[in-house]
């Protein structure tokens, strides 16, 4: 949903993995690249000349460390992405974007891996955790 000159607040994007909102996230960056790879030859005058290569994709996630929503519920937090994708490998759907599919949202979607979890506290502050997906395979960009 866009605000005021089109512009996305940054709360509307969010985190799903299989459906799931992952909770409490506080912050989500999605990283797409290219590789290129080097064509140069004798006529390029020891200029170097590149090509296009390999195209990957991949998501970081923070969020707040916690075991349950205030009112003692199950959430999908980070002891779920390790027991449910890191322990068991398995590759997963993972969506960056908006999901209620109203005119004018984005959403980016595809299967990848969780690669990394690392879980912090320190002496009266917020616990965090940071997660990062791997992309495998393409990434599909959906518009409303």
């Amino acid at each position: 949903m866009a605000g005021p000159h089109g512009i996305l607040n940054g709360t509307e994007i969010k985190i799903y993995i299989d459906n799931a909102l992952v909770a409490y996230a506080t912050s989500g960056t999605l990283n797409i690249s290219m590789d290129t790879r080097e064509s140069t030859g004798l006529l390029s005058q020891a200029w170097k000349n590149i090509v296009e290569g390999d195209r990957s994709w991949s998501v970081d996630l923070d969020g707040m460390y916690a075991w349950e929503t205030d009112a003692g519920g199950s959430i999908y937090n980070a002891d779920w992405l390790f027991d449910t994708y890191l322990g068991s490998r398995r590759e997963f759907t993972i969506v960056f974007g908006t999901k209620d599919n109203e005119s004018g949202d984005v959403k980016y979607s595809g299967k990848g891996f969780l690669t990394s979890l690392s879980m912090s506290g320190s002496t009266e502050d917020s616990a965090t955790f940071s997660a990062s997906f791997e992309g495998n395979g393409e990434l599909t960009l959906t518009e409303y």
